[in-house]
């Protein structure tokens, strides 16, 4: 197998891993919840972006399984963010590897 097979290979594996990392981004819920304190009471607002502005939605009394739900959406959201973004920056090496003029 020559190289260019096996940069070819990679990139198929570079793609389909991108459609997996979105697949998971869409799956986590949207937004973050966000907690605070006004006259000494605890509210929970939802924060997210909606046509390119921050809105916040009262949440009201929330229950600690909601929170930790955000909490853990948060990191992974983080962490996909992370690998979609390095997956990229493989794919776009490996489309230029793959254009080049040589025969490797």
């Amino acid at each position: 197998m020559s190289i260019k097979g096996v940069l070819r290979e990679e990139l198929e594996n570079s793609l389909q891993m991108e459609k997996n990392y979105q697949r998971e981004l869409a799956a986590l819920p949207r937004g973050s919840l966000v907690r605070r304190v006004i006259k000494g009471r605890p509210y929970y607002y939802l924060i997210f972006r909606q046509d390119g502005r921050f809105r916040a939605q009262y949440r009201g009394k929330v229950s600690e399984a909601e929170i930790e739900k955000y909490r853990k959406a948060k990191v992974y959201r983080a962490k996909y963010r992370g690998l979609l973004s390095r997956v990229r920056k493989q794919i776009r090496f490996l489309r230029s590897a793959l254009r080049g003029k040589q025969d490797v």
